[in-house]
Order: C-alpha cells, then sequence, then structure tokens
C-alpha cells in the first residue's frame, strides 16, 4: 500500500492542491456517511469458505473483547482434545474474562462414529444456547459449528430460530467453519467467505504451530 507521501512525491503545487481538495472532499463525504451510522446491536456474524482464516478471524473479536475488558465465551465444536495456541492462551490468562469449552470430538473422518459425533455436537450446542442466553457474555465464539450443521449433527432451522428468538439483542455471536448453510447465511449481519488461492498443505507442508493452532 502506498503512503501519502509517495502519492504525492514530485507533484507540482498545482497538483498538490488538487490532491488535498480531493481529499477533504473525500474525508468529508465519509463523515457525513458516518454520522448517520449511530445505531447498536449485537450481530449474527459468519465466517464461512475453503480459505484459511475463519477461526483465526473469530478469536481475533474475542481477544478484542478480551482486551476491553468484555466478558466473552468459546464453545468448540470439533477440535476435540487438540492443543491450540488460543485455548491456552485464555485459559492460562484470561479465564476470569472468557469461558472456554471443546466440546467436539476431532473431525468425523477420525472418529468414525456418527452417534457420538451427533451427541457430542448436541451437547456443545446446548452449552452454546446457554452462554448465548446470558447476557453478561458480550460475545459469543461457535467455532466450526458450521461443520457439524453441514452433517446434520445440528438442525440448522433450530439454530436460525434460536438466533432470531432467543439472542439477546446486544449479544455478538460468531459462526465459523467452512460450507456455511444458505439459512444462515441469510439471517447474519456480517457473513465471510474466505478464497483459497494457495495453501501449504498442498505442497507437502503440514500443519504448523503458530500458524494453524
Amino acid at each position: 500500500m502506498t503512503d501519502n507521501h509517495d502519492e504525492t512525491a514530485g507533484m507540482s503545487e498545482a497538483e498538490l492542491a488538487r490532491h488535498s481538495e480531493k481529499m477533504a472532499k473525500k474525508k468529508q463525504a465519509r463523515e457525513k456517511i458516518m454520522a448517520t451510522k449511530t445505531d447498536e446491536k449485537g450481530l449474527v456474524i459468519v465466517h464461512t469458505g475453503k480459505g484459511k482464516g475463519k477461526s483465526t478471524a473469530g478469536f481475533g473479536m474475542i481477544f478484542r473483547h478480551i482486551a476491553h475488558g468484555k466478558p466473552c465465551a468459546v464453545v468448540q465444536f470439533i477440535k476435540g482434545a487438540m492443543v491450540t495456541g488460543e485455548r491456552d492462551l485464555i485459559e492460562a490468562h484470561f479465564a476470569d474474562l472468557c469461558q472456554f469449552f471443546t466440546l467436539g470430538e476431532g473431525f468425523t473422518w477420525e472418529t468414525q462414529d456418527r452417534a457420538r459425533d451427533v451427541a457430542m455436537a448436541q451437547k456443545a450446542w446446548e452449552k452454546a444456547k446457554e452462554l448465548i442466553r446470558d447476557e453478561r457474555n458480550s460475545m459469543v465464539l461457535l467455532d466450526e459449528i458450521n461443520i457439524a450443521l453441514r452433517y446434520d449433527y445440528i438442525d440448522i432451522r433450530e439454530v436460525v430460530d434460536f438466533l432470531k428468538t432467543e439472542k439477546p439483542y446486544m449479544t455478538h455471536v460468531v459462526l465459523t467453519g467452512r460450507n456455511a448453510k444458505e439459512d444462515l447465511i441469510e439471517i447474519a449481519d456480517l457473513a465471510t467467505e474466505m478464497e483459497l488461492l494457495k495453501h501449504p498443505f498442498r505442497s507437502g507442508i503440514k500443519a504448523q504451530q503458530g500458524v494453524e493452532y
């Protein structure tokens, strides 16, 4: 990205004047738009897509909440006993602000037991509802819930209905995982699809500490 100094280097005085006028108009227009944005509400946020960064984006917002001293919570639907840097850091240093529950049993191809996967996903969903209903939590991250929804371990209709009718007005709920259901995207206030351009796994590079977990 080019900074403002690089953009104006070598400009004549007339060009600099026109540039300043252009930037002033942009600033004025931006301020006019921002002046109309006065409402606040708890958002339903979906991070999906084949690209990397879905959970990372969710945890980024969780750490923002922690930095602002806002109580929050995380429910992991899939990762199971897998060690993650986010969980270790939160449990070691921020347990007073962020409740953390890992209730999955790993990926479904690892367990090879659909009944158990369904039972664990349902248990995670019950905990998620409990945490979302607790208005002390400013944000609840449902990490990899989209995978559980994709395999119908949890009824998408129940999730959508709960978010529409029972989520407290000021509570943010973040749902991550690829293949988000259209019904979920439809009710989301913010939905982002991570696009895969390149991934080291395709070059024979395994998941690495500090990057993937």
